[in-house]
């Protein structure tokens, strides 16, 4: 078998293996069996949340939490609506407060023991604006609802299971922290699953445990189906900024599980999440791992317990892998040792320099830096922009830039490999000149820049001359062993990425001789293993994906790869077929990023995003239609040109960065009602009360003096007061009034700006036209807003 043909097939049948992988399970039917899980069944109730945009506070909202109470109390959860208050300080801006009035629904499936701690199954009932959350979070919610009526179905369990619905998680996760803070209920809780979403389809996660998760995560070993999760996934997501109700959960003690998919994240927050287009396999897949795993804890006569956090993954199939930290070190020495046997016998088979291992660890290198530059440069390639609204225009055309990236990605680790046989200086610039390029899009790119030169440096070494076959793979081998080491010194979570695929190749180095056996058989099985690993790595390249602004990650991923395909890439010594598979794949993949420049993916199923608000300033009586400048076209021009002015680009403060605006005919809004007095302990209570109809009211308070922000509706609260300084109290709640404590350094004046958001487009004015069906709103949109200020002295 030419190792060329054989590398064509390890390609060919590790992309099967990984596309199989990412199959989403068949949606079982209304008819499946009682103590099953079914998505038709559970579609029924997101078909019920998912009919209209429902944010908290909104009537919308109301209609959802009465039918949900009408849902639990036909599974006989005996529901409760559980008013409340919750107060969140983001962690990353500690100058504002979100807070707001929720109601939560709880309803219990009673068990034997009912002092035995409970298990909870949440999820969130409210959505953004504009958006029909049919993923965020309905599915979640009717995943919980099946949840509880399957294992209603298969007897008693032995403790109770409780169904924890929460408001105003869009909002900041408030229904989760006025529950786990200040109500009694969820000291029963001794394990928390959590229901959650980032997209519309695709393979669902559970990406986050809670710490000391050993018996936690063999638990869910033991018993998940077809899952996929990892120690990579909960490392990554304690490093990110993003929260769900889980955290809040976490944050009283209590052992979780949190589960999504992220896959079409086009639709996250998006009007596009509707039922309709929410994937029923998706849908199958989160309710049969949530069933899997409430079951277990449901009946257990002992929850899981803490225990020392394991290092663990999905490999195929139902098959979790889960050891301690200290076993890593095992397989990091059974992959040395194997390398050190497959090194010597191959010596004995024909004596290759020293030079040439160093050659091979500094070409994987080169690989996988230079995998940053030049998909750096493809991603500055497509025009789109980088952060989550800008980039749509890829999120639009996910499957086609998905396929270019992993064409680029290994296109370029097989030049990298393949021109080993030759040693030619020249390959050193591809990354430089396409790492440098990735800046003549408007704005310096130093990921670019950086990756491209280290990458450059290191090829004008590496490819001076050619290095054996033999040599390289095993410098390639050494480079793994030493980056699996060091990432199970710093973060042993993940070093299984890299110590896998290096044990793996590991074997087949010794078995082969470090590839100088030929014939059939050795060959076939380094295909076997190559496919194998990289079917195994097709998940972790998809999750790499769905980070989609992160092109770093994919250095790791080609790191890996190229620790099995490296024997079937390079070939025998001054061969040139070396450059044309990878030369092919990456100039398929620069084609089809070209393709995607062009091409206009606005269509009624994806389309483009538009804002338009009023905004009235109550001090000065003047009015604006406005848009921030990265919305416009056409129909939002037309909007913004309907009172006849002309459309400039201004400032407010209420504004987070300068829009487009054009002069509105003010119409009367009644302002908030703000009113300043005394506590009974002596410091100052600013009452405020938005204007009827409002459903937010955003607060800026500044204190001559300074002081401190105490507490928020009566809820005890943080937040210092700098003196001459604004900060924030966002109150989200339609018809209700919030107490703002502060307490001043001493005699002084308090400041108060106001914003009040109306979710309506204001009568007296012109109307919104008719959007075209390729533009949908965001967030928002089409509302109302009145600002004003005030001040008090005391």
């Amino acid at each position: 078998m030419g190792r060329y043909l054989a590398l064509l097939i390890a390609l060919m049948l590790g992309s099967w293996i990984a596309f199989n992988e990412q199959l989403l399970p068949e949606s079982r039917p209304v008819g499946a069996p009682a103590s099953e899980f079914s998505a038709e069944r559970a579609f029924a109730d997101v078909t019920l949340m998912a009919a209209a945009p429902h944010p908290t506070g909104s009537p919308a909202n109301a209609r959802v939490r009465d039918a949900l109470v009408g849902r639990m109390a036909e599974l006989g959860l005996s529901p409760q609506v559980r008013p409340g208050v919750g107060v969140q300080t983001p962690r990353r801006a500690t100058d504002r407060i979100y807070a707001g009035a929720v109601e939560n629904i709880v309803g219990v499936l009673p068990g034997r023991d009912r002092n035995a701690p409970a298990v909870a199954l949440m999820a969130h009932y409210d959505s953004v604006p504009a958006s029909p959350g049919a993923a965020d979070d309905a599915m979640g919610v009717a995943v919980a609802l099946e949840t509880v009526r399957a294992i209603k179905a298969r007897g008693t369990p032995a403790r109770d299971v409780m169904v924890v619905i929460t408001d105003g998680e869009e909002a900041g996760l408030l229904g989760a922290n006025h529950f786990f803070r200040r109500d009694p209920l969820a000291t029963r809780i001794g394990l928390d699953i959590n229901a959650e979403a980032r997209g519309s389809s695709g393979r669902v996660n559970m990406f986050q445990t809670s710490a000391q998760n050993g018996e936690l995560v063999r638990m869910f070993a033991r018993t998940a189906r077809a899952p996929s999760s990892s120690s990579l996934s909960v490392l990554i997501y304690e490093k990110m900024p993003n929260d769900t109700d889980l955290t809040e959960s976490l944050r009283a003690g209590i052992a979780g599980l949190n589960y999504a998919i992220i896959g079409r994240q086009f639709d996250y927050h998006s009007p596009t999440s509707t039922p309709a287009n929410l994937e029923r396999g998706s849908l199958q897949d989160m309710g049969t791992q949530v069933l899997a795993a409430t079951a277990e804890t449901a009946f257990a006569a002992q929850l899981p317990g803490r225990a020392p956090t394991v290092v663990y993954s999905n490999l195929f199939g139902d098959v979790v892998i889960a050891y301690p930290v200290w076993f890593g070190w095992v397989i990091l020495l059974a992959a040395a040792v194997l390398l050190a046997f497959a090194v010597r016998w191959a010596r004995h088979s024909g004596e290759f320099p020293a030079s040439d291992i160093v050659r091979g660890m500094g070409a994987l290198a080169f690989a996988g830096v230079g995998t940053v530059a030049v998909l750096e440069f493809a991603r500055r390639l497509t025009g789109a922009g980088f952060g989550f609204l800008e980039q749509r225009f890829l999120l639009a055309q996910s499957a086609p830039w998905e396929w270019a990236i992993m064409m680029m990605s290994l296109g370029f680790l097989m030049l990298a490999a393949g021109d080993m046989a030759r040693g030619r200086r020249w390959m050193a610039a591809i990354p430089l000149v396409l790492g440098l390029a990735a800046s003549a899009f408007g704005e310096i790119d130093w990921i670019g820049i950086v990756a491209g030169v280290v990458a450059g440096a290191i090829g004008v070494f590496v490819y001076s001359r050619p290095a054996s076959r033999k040599g390289a793979w095993a410098g390639a081998l050494i480079l793994g062993l030493i980056l699996a080491a060091i990432l199970q010194i710093v973060a042993p979570g993940a070093a299984y990425v890299i110590a896998w695929p290096l044990l793996v190749a590991a074997i087949g180095a010794a078995a082969t001789a470090l590839s100088a056996r030929r014939g059939i058989l050795p060959i076939g099985l380094l295909v076997v293993l190559a496919a194998a690993t990289l079917g195994w790595q097709g998940g972790i390249s998809h999750f790499a994906y769905e980070g989609m602004d992160l092109m770093p990650l994919f250095a790791i991923q080609m790191i890996t790869a190229g620790l099995v395909l490296w024997p079937l890439a390079q070939p025998d010594t001054g061969a040139q077929k070396g450059l044309v598979i990878g030369g092919l794949l990456l100039a398929g993949g620069l084609a089809m990023t070209l393709i995607i420049r062009a091409e206009d993916p606005w269509t009624p199923r994806y389309p483009q995003v538009s804002y338009v608000g009023y905004h009235v300033d109550q001090d000065t009586g003047r009015a604006w239609r406005y848009s921030p400048p990265t919305m416009g076209g056409p129909w939002t021009d037309a909007v913004l040109r309907a009172e006849g002015g002309p459309v400039e680009r201004l400032s407010h403060w209420a504004w987070r960065q300068p829009m487009l605006a054009a002069t509105a005919p003010p119409v009367a809004e009644a302002p908030p009602s703000l009113e300043l007095g005394r506590a009974a302990d002596g410091s100052l209570l600013l009452s405020a009360a938005p204007p009827s109809g409002a459903r937010t009211l955003e607060l800026r308070l500044r204190s001559g003096v300074g002081g401190q922000v105490t507490r928020v509706a009566g809820v005890p609260a943080e937040m210092a007061l700098p003196p001459g300084q604004w900060v924030r109290v966002y109150w989200l709640s339609a018809g209700t009034g919030v107490d703002i404590g502060v307490r001043p350094v001493g005699a002084g004046r308090l400041d108060v700006r106001y914003v009040a958001g109306f979710d309506r487009w204001p009568a007296g004015v012109a109307p919104l036209p008719a959007r075209p069906a390729d533009l949908m709103p965001w967030d928002s949109s089409d509302s109302t807003f009145v600002s004003g200020t005030r001040s008090f002295t005391w």
